[in-house]
């Protein structure tokens, strides 16, 4: 893999958070930033969620099992983690628990938001705070071709109007986010996984997001 070109020593957060709706390419970014980093991974799992396939062939029947499923996957893997791992080595996780609500709000009914609600409120999630947050944007056309291409059968199960829904869920969301710094990036049209020089130029975007906010929308793409 190109990008993959060495340890990257300016990358000062120890731990980095990736996110955006299905198909941006969230997970291969985390996986090219780790391997560079040489840091550890906390992957969403997906595949490992049995109830997934059943929401994607109908969203009423299957909301609050895969809503419940994920939380508790999340709670366990982050309540494993705990600041002073973060101190011995980086972090590239490819989910923000906060993310959870999004989704449950987005395909759970008021019944089951509210149990849900009563759930996540019972749970105790000591969570590590990212250092950096990176959102990924693409606008839906552009998920719906890279969902086709990278052919997850259950994934062809879903829907333009959920996936409009859910951009534009991630797009309310991360613009009211302020909990730590946050890098959103134009993904539309930029492939950093297998392109080094978009790579490169993520990664002094990602060793500069020390604050606040910051966007990486490559100039030579802007006409694009």
């Amino acid at each position: 893999m190109t990008a993959a070109s060495g340890k990257g020593d300016s990358i000062a957060q120890h731990y980095i958070v990736i996110e955006g709706p299905i198909g941006v390419g969230k997970t291969s970014l985390a996986r090219a930033l780790a391997t560079h980093l040489d840091a550890g991974l906390v992957l969403e799992r997906a595949d490992e969620n049995p109830f997934l396939e059943r929401f994607y062939r109908n969203p009423r029947a299957g909301a609050f099992a895969v809503q419940l499923h994920f939380l508790f996957q999340r709670a366990q893997q982050l309540c494993a983690m705990n600041q002073q791992d973060l101190f011995t080595q980086q972090r590239i996780a490819d989910y923000l628990l906060a993310k959870d609500r999004l989704f449950a709000r987005l395909t759970l009914d008021a019944a089951e938001l509210a149990l849900y609600e009563q759930v996540y409120s019972r749970l105790e999630i000591d969570a590590p705070k990212p250092d950096l947050v990176i959102y990924l944007q693409a606008p839906v056309d552009v998920l719906l071709e890279r969902i086709g291409r990278r052919n997850i059968a259950y994934e062809q199960l879903i829907e333009r109007d959920y996936l409009e829904r859910l951009n534009e869920a991630y797009a309310r969301f991360f613009h009211a986010y302020t909990d730590t710094p946050l890098l959103i990036v134009n993904a539309a049209a930029i492939d950093p996984v297998a392109n080094a020089a978009d790579f490169g130029e993520l990664l002094g975007a990602v060793a500069r997001a020390r604050r606040g906010r910051q966007y990486f929308n490559p100039m030579r793409h802007r006409a694009i």
